[in-house]
């Protein structure tokens, strides 16, 4: 008998092994880490990754693939109380060359109390300067939230949970984001010079460590040099319906802080072209 349940013992402790082996599969197959990247299990038994910003590092992940189009989906709950100064990140790149391309969605940290703002942003060509920034109509420290990314040949739209906010259109005239592969990354980092109040307020050192957790990412992309995945139908000619356009005007009209388009000091010679076709 005890040897029965010793063999019973063993088997469950390798099954419970395998269980765990799977549910890490979606960051440590996925992707490579840097800094300080630690695991855990939320109470549904999801994994989560906790990336960890102190005096001597930042911390992220990026795919081992590279992808030419897809959707982008994570959780994220970021760091809690005073973040001013952190930027905590979701977002796609082909790399950091004067031609590089990237799909940004940054959430630049505040003083406790203060909402956090969403930086979404487009680089086509090394051609960047596309942002549309939201203050958060939540505490996006008090709980997961979805984000997620859908990039396809027609536009790039960003999505706060349910609700669309932005939609970047292609013009066949003007640069988009259309021929380089991809990585995607997410980041947390120090970036007292720019992100709270254009860097008047920078990080409390005193706070730290600040540690944002990441959850139940999914990519149904094309992977560079290989097939798209099943599914490709729902975003690779996605574009918003009337109702969803619906959400976007809402946005832009209570949380919207910036606007490039409404930004004539930073294009004293005119806006950019889109501007004036959207």
């Amino acid at each position: 008998m005890a040897l029965r349940s010793l063999s019973l013992l063993a088997s469950s402790l390798a099954l419970m092994m395998a269980a765990v082996a799977s549910a890490d599969s979606w960051l440590y197959e996925k992707f490579n880490t840097d800094g300080t990247v630690r695991t855990n299990y939320d109470a549904s038994g999801q994994q989560v990754a906790m990336l960890n910003l102190d005096r001597s590092s930042g911390a992220g992940f990026n795919s081992k693939e590279q992808y030419l189009y897809g959707e982008f989906t994570i959780q994220m709950k970021l760091n809690p109380g005073n973040s001013a100064g952190t930027v905590s990140c979701f977002y796609l790149s082909s790399g950091d060359g004067d031609g590089h391309d990237e799909i940004d969605m940054e959430f630049m940290g505040n003083s406790s109390g203060q909402p956090v703002v969403l930086n979404t942003n487009v680089w086509a060509n090394g051609d960047g300067k596309k942002e549309h920034q939201f203050d958060l109509w939540f505490d996006p420290a008090a709980d997961y939230h979805t984000y997620t990314i859908i990039w396809n040949p027609e536009n790039i739209l960003f999505k706060v949970d349910n609700l669309f906010i932005r939609s970047f259109k292609r013009y066949a005239d003007l640069p988009y984001p259309s021929s380089k592969p991809m990585t995607l990354h997410a980041t947390l980092w120090d970036g007292s010079y720019w992100a709270t109040e254009k860097g008047k307020v920078p990080i409390d050192w005193s706070s730290a460590p600040f540690v944002v957790s990441y959850s139940s990412y999914s990519a149904n992309a094309c992977v560079s040099g290989g097939a798209c995945r099943a599914g490709r139908d729902g975003w690779m000619s996605r574009q918003l319906d009337s109702a969803e356009w619906g959400t976007v005007r809402w946005a832009e009209r209570n949380y919207m802080r910036y606007n490039y388009c409404q930004d004539g000091w930073r294009f004293p010679q005119g806006l950019p072209a889109e501007c004036s076709r959207n």
